[in-house]
């Protein structure tokens, strides 16, 4: 039999071959029974179940790290959402519905609406839709949809993955990713790389042609999924072809490319340590603000900032500042609704309307920095002009904060790099937004998962342009995006002029292997081949094409 490949996005590098298991999917939609109980007591049938759904994200949550537990902390609010748990209790006492119906009826109005509002909140219907099928299983006594299991290892198909499963992907399980939604930058991208797990996305309709059960070979690199024919010994994994970070991150020829990590909390920074990171490029400080009722008091900011600084003394911690808005509500914020929330009161702009909580956060930053002798900058999420920049700065400074940067995630900002960076010490370029902002692409969105991607030679010469004025202001300019992971846009950031790149601790040694057999002159050349291509498929394959370094690596 001559071998059938479907072709869909790569976003996370290795080969694995075996045997497919498809996901175990929700239950239907319940049919519309009427109450059998009273109102009151159907209200509190639906609080339990919400509150073991919570209750088990949680615990899954305790045995996770870094990403994955900051996505089963943030599934874990859904579950518990008093607007969510509202409108359920509305639609049973106004329809006589039954508790699972009007859970099924209330989160999917939910969904809907956070889908038609777009941006960043049309992600969050995933979260929405996950637990509404894991709350109406509880109700029902159904099974709850999720990994499937099996005697073997296997490769994990499926239409699109809830965040919460993806967190607890087991590595010894499972051998690869395939879905027929998501893309480049989606949950089932960001973790399959921190995991090291090969993955392709977007292969839409195709993906049913994939039996369960049968041997399916997956190249996460090129985007290819065999499903006959398939020999293993073609699909061999690359493990431990791929030395660890040893060392500074630098080219085959000796230039420097600082190589960090992004973490959010103690047990991802030592994960990071552990892999060789140089320092932490990104420090996410949202965890401690999710579930707070009221904003966290200045001894628990210091306290939570310290376990990351302390592991990294005299060494580069850049912490940024509160990344939330209406795409991501805090309680004690008290943000309302938006139509439009990726476009709306998000990252730095929520300062504007609550001084007090950016200040006191930069207050206990430059305390932990003081008790810590890590070598902290800070900088601030979703800048999009100058006057913002130059007002982050001074808070930063006046809280005793020398070194404030900026996070590069919106084009004006990478247009007005020069006047940014005359102000700020440094720039972090976030490509996962500065994506989906310069194509109006939705990361989260599958069917645009095509165009979401950070390859796009439109997206490359924005970076570009951050660097040269960078180098024009003499400011470093790093990446802190997903883009720093995959190592053959590593080397092309580098020929653009980046001098540092963080990303997940998985991915430094392969980043930083492919970057040690790479001359900062070939990377200087690749980079303009892939200005010069078309598209992001383009770009990536003639950058595959001249780097021997991925061959020689298994990568």
């Amino acid at each position: 039999m001559d071998a059938t490949e479907l072709r869909g996005i790569p976003v996370s590098p290795g080969r694995a071959a075996g045997p497919a298991a498809w996901m175990v999917g929700p239950q239907p939609a319940p049919p519309p029974l009427p109450l059998a109980v009273p109102a009151d007591e159907a209200s509190s049938e639906i609080a339990a179940a919400a509150a073991a759904v919570r209750s088990d994200l949680l615990t899954r949550a305790e045995r996770q790290a870094g990403a994955a537990r900051e996505v089963l902390e943030m599934t874990a609010t859904v579950a518990v959402d008093p607007a969510l748990l509202r409108s359920a209790s509305a639609l049973m006492e106004r329809h006589n519905l039954a508790p699972a119906p009007a859970v099924w009826q209330a989160a999917e109005g939910i969904a809907q609406s956070f889908e038609e509002k777009g941006g960043l909140l049309a992600e969050r219907a995933a979260d929405v839709r996950d637990v509404r099928n894991r709350i109406v299983a509880r109700l029902t006594g159904a099974p709850v949809p999720g990994l499937p299991e099996r005697d073997v290892p296997f490769v994990l198909v499926a239409e699109d993955l809830s965040p919460a499963d993806t967190a607890t992907l087991d590595p010894d399980r499972v051998l690869a990713l395939v879905t027929a939604l998501g893309g480049p930058n989606s949950h089932t991208a960001i973790l399959a790389r921190e995991l090291g797990l090969p993955a392709v996305v977007a292969l839409g309709g195709s993906l049913h042609r994939i039996d369960d059960g049968t041997t399916v070979g997956v190249d996460g690199a090129h985007g290819t999924v065999r499903i006959d024919a398939v020999d293993p010994a073609d699909f061999a994994p690359s493990t431990g072809r791929v030395p660890s970070l040893a060392g500074p991150g630098r080219t085959a020829d000796g230039h420097p490319v600082a190589l960090l990590a992004n973490v959010g909390d103690r047990d991802s920074a030592r994960a990071a340590l552990t892999a060789g990171a140089e320092g932490i490029g990104l420090l996410r400080t949202e965890a401690l603000f999710l579930e707070a009722a009221e904003e966290p008091d200045l001894a628990a900011q210091v306290a939570a900032y310290r376990e990351v600084m302390d592991l990294f003394p005299g060494r580069p911690v850049v912490v940024r500042t509160l990344d939330a808005g209406a795409d991501q509500p805090l309680r004690f914020l008290h943000l309302a609704p938006e139509p439009n929330p990726a476009l709306g009161m998000r990252g730095y702009r929520v300062a504007g309307r609550n001084p007090g909580v950016l200040d006191h956060q930069l207050t206990a930053i430059a305390r932990a920095e003081r008790e810590s002798g890590a070598d902290v900058a800070v900088m601030a999420p979703m800048v999009s002009t100058v006057a913002e920049a130059e007002e982050f700065v001074a808070r930063a400074h006046a809280a005793g904060l020398p070194r404030a940067g900026v996070l590069i995630e919106v084009p004006a900002a990478a247009l007005h790099a020069g006047a940014i960076l005359a102000r700020a010490a440094f720039a972090s370029i976030g490509t996962n937004d500065l994506t989906q902002y310069t194509l109006a692409a939705d990361r989260t969105v599958g069917q645009l998962a095509r165009l979401a991607d950070s390859w796009d030679p439109a997206v490359l010469r924005l970076v570009e342009s951050t660097c040269l004025a960078g180098a024009q202001q003499g400011r470093p300019v790093g990446v802190s995006g997903e883009a720093a992971a995959d190592p053959a846009l590593a080397v092309v950031l580098v020929g653009l002029g980046v001098s540092s790149l963080s990303m997940a601790p998985r991915a430094l040694g392969p980043v930083g292997a492919v970057l040690g057999r790479t001359t900062l002159s070939e990377c200087r050349r690749l980079a303009g081949l892939a200005l010069a291509c078309e598209g992001p498929a383009d770009a990536r394959a003639t950058v595959r094409a001249g780097l021997g370094a991925l061959d020689d690596l298994g990568l």
